[in-house]
């Protein structure tokens, strides 16, 4: 935008707060250097452009604004004399990228005392020589403090769900264990019963049919139907009195695998007349074994089907093997954390899915953006349990215009209006000290909004809180992370 240059004045700029303390030749070399200039309503300078000078307001009204996926949220208006923006780490050098980390406009004719961002950098560091070494201290510490606070925050995020992971494997694990073992058991006196019936004076069309009624029991254990309880007890009362009725021992052990393999008297009756009475005892034992065998291979396949399945979610959360960035299917990767996170989020909370399962992939970082919903699921949790009552965790997708929106409600006490707008500030924290780093919104907030492009909001009453989500469902031209800064205004 062009602006009128004017005469700057060194008694004027001193007037203003930044500068009230510098001497008369610093002043004059600041006019000497720098320019007055006036701005008609409108912008100024655009975030992300080079940051090519300092401005201070002399008078007039400015606004500042952040880039947040495709909308420009105002951030900071003000009509005070002598606050500044712009080139503020113009002293850093080429230690960080020199852009502008907001857009400012004016509203009104507004002048400005403007000094070039190297003449701002030259005299921070002759004039203030030890401020400006405490300042890339602070800048640097405050950087480096996040980022070893954000490595043990994923840390113990990694130690959770390990846990939680482990929690979950540990099941279908044992439960092939003990499958296993039975079904070796099983095996051992099939061989046996084998042996038996191969000694006694069973004809060999006898031993065709049995073989052949082995099969297809071991097909109808594939196709048996999912019964009631009530129906199977029913349906045990009726095979253990058939069995019995045929002189057939143990049929109350007997008679319960049948039905769950799908079983019944009319299947029994077809047996006894294909095998005659005097071998329906050594067949009904046999085909006993048969039973018992495929119902614990079947518990053995479901067993290790559940266990590979878990495998491949840890895989999806990791993302292992996967490009950095890429089209994603945010369900899926909302349900590899929620299973990652089943152990931690315990019997207590009930989990709702509320997916609108027609939206389209969108382009993201997946790994980082399991990071984020890890962050958001871990403190509805603990949300939830402070209140000491069960509660509820409902996971909400929808479409927003060209966003998706990812939304997590939880029923816990809510956020406290005082500090809804610090609790995506770096550090800040309501847990008890070493429970919490103070950086895991912090960390959302920046995968989100300075990553994706997306936006990252919280609506709260008592009982109902929802941290929302929403990521554009366009990449922009160029990927490039952006540095975080703090402006002044």
């Amino acid at each position: 935008m062009s602006a009128q240059v004017m005469v700057c004045d060194p008694h004027e700029i001193g007037s203003l707060f930044l500068f009230e303390k510098l001497s008369p030749e610093q002043l004059g070399r600041l006019c000497s250097e720098g320019r007055m200039e006036r701005f008609e309503a409108g912008p100024v300078y655009t975030e992300g452009d080079p940051a090519t000078c300092f401005y201070v307001m002399v008078e007039g009204t400015v606004v500042l604004s952040r880039r947040v996926g495709g909308d420009d949220v105002e951030v900071s208006r003000t009509s005070q004399r002598g606050v500044y923006a712009g080139a503020m780490q113009a002293y850093l050098g080429d230690q960080v990228p020199q852009t502008y980390i907001n857009s400012m406009r004016v509203t009104e004719p507004t002048r400005f005392f403007v000094l070039p961002a190297q003449s701002f950098a030259d005299v921070m560091r002759e004039w203030f020589p030890m401020p400006t070494h405490l300042l890339e201290g602070l800048f640097f510490g405050s950087k480096n403090t996040q980022r070893a606070i954000g490595q043990r925050e994923r840390l113990l995020a990694l130690g959770s769900l390990s846990a939680g992971l482990t929690h979950e494997l540990n099941n279908p694990a044992a439960a092939a264990v003990r499958a296993t073992a039975a079904l070796r058991e099983r095996v051992g006196r099939m061989r046996n019963k084998l042996a038996v019936i191969a000694q006694g004076r069973y004809s060999r069309e006898a031993l065709a049919e049995l073989i052949e009624i082995q099969e297809r029991t071991a097909e109808r254990v594939a196709k048996a139907p999912v019964l009631t309880p009530l129906e199977a007890s029913d349906r045990e009362d009726e095979l253990a009195d058939w069995l019995e009725d045929h002189g057939i021992t143990e049929s109350w052990r007997i008679a319960p695998a049948f039905v769950q393999a799908g079983l019944d008297t009319d299947w029994l009756d077809q047996v006894a007349a294909t095998v005659g009475e005097d071998i329906l005892p050594g067949a009904i034992g046999w085909l006993n074994y048969t039973v018992e065998t495929e119902l614990l291979m079947d518990e053995i396949d479901d067993s290790t089907t559940r266990i590979s399945h878990l495998v491949d979610a840890a895989k999806q959360y990791a993302q292992l093997d996967r490009a950095p960035h890429r089209d994603v299917d945010i369900h899926e990767l909302l349900d590899s954390t929620l299973l990652m996170l089943s152990g931690k989020i315990g019997p207590r909370v009930r989990v709702v899915k509320d997916y609108d399962r027609s939206l389209p992939e969108v382009p993201a970082y997946p790994a980082e953006l399991n990071q984020v919903w890890t962050n958001l699921v871990d403190n509805a949790v603990a949300a939830i349990g402070s209140t000491g009552h069960d509660g509820t965790l409902t996971v909400r997708t929808a479409r927003e215009g060209d966003r998706v929106l990812v939304e997590f409600r939880d029923t816990g006490p809510g956020v406290p209006e005082d500090i809804r707008s610090r609790i995506f500030d770096p550090f800040f924290t309501t847990k008890p000290v070493g429970e919490g780093t103070g950086l895991g919104l912090d960390i959302c907030w920046r995968i989100v909004v300075n990553k994706h492009h997306g936006s990252l909001q919280v609506e709260s009453v008592p009982g109902d809180t929802r941290f929302q989500v929403l990521l554009p469902l366009t990449a922009p031209e160029t990927e490039a992370e952006t540095t975080t800064t703090e402006e002044s205004v």
